[in-house]
């Protein structure tokens, strides 16, 4: 009993070890141990696995006449079903590349509203979209530009500056 409660708990320290040292065994070996941690070896498949293992032998033996032999059979079946589920639960998350971080290219063209006067020569603010969200930039324009006044982007020549000129009607 006392094994396969060391097993489970030994399991849960591996997980959370895993989670806080994040790459450090893999970048501790520096490109040696490449492709062993990925997949099927990765430490959340073999926490859960061994968890799982420890836990439901545990139980197994604890509350049934099978012996040793038959609670880690039993684990190892459980344990391979965990190991199974984090490894495709990780993959899903991993995998999850669904949108690109917005970069200042993408606010060539678009237009907001001038939410602090600009001067001629200095800077003030606009209210822009980016990836739908509004968010405020420092702008430039070669006349001055009054507040409320619709503008559009003509560069953008850092990631928290643009520089604009009025939307003609």
């Amino acid at each position: 009993m006392g094994l396969f409660l060391g097993l489970g708990i030994g399991g849960i320290v591996l997980l959370a070890v895993s989670l806080v040292f994040d790459g450090f065994v893999e970048g501790a070996f520096d490109g040696v141990l490449d492709g062993l941690f990925d997949g099927w070896l990765s430490l959340p498949v073999v926490s859960g696995f061994v968890s799982m293992l420890g836990f439901t032998g545990a139980i197994v033996l604890g509350s049934t006449g099978l012996g040793p032999g038959g609670a880690a059979a039993v684990g190892v079946v459980a344990g391979s079903g965990a190991g199974w589920l984090a490894w495709r639960l990780s993959r899903a998350l991993l995998g999850d590349r669904s949108a690109v971080a917005p970069h200042q290219d993408d606010l060539l063209g678009s237009t907001g509203t001038v939410v602090t006067a600009i001067p001629v020569g200095g800077y003030g603010e606009v209210l822009l979209r980016l990836a739908g969200q509004p968010a405020k930039f420092a702008a430039q324009a070669d006349t001055p530009l009054t507040r409320g006044t619709e503008v559009w982007v003509t560069a953008a020549p850092s990631s928290t500056s643009v520089t604009v000129r009025a939307v003609e009607h």
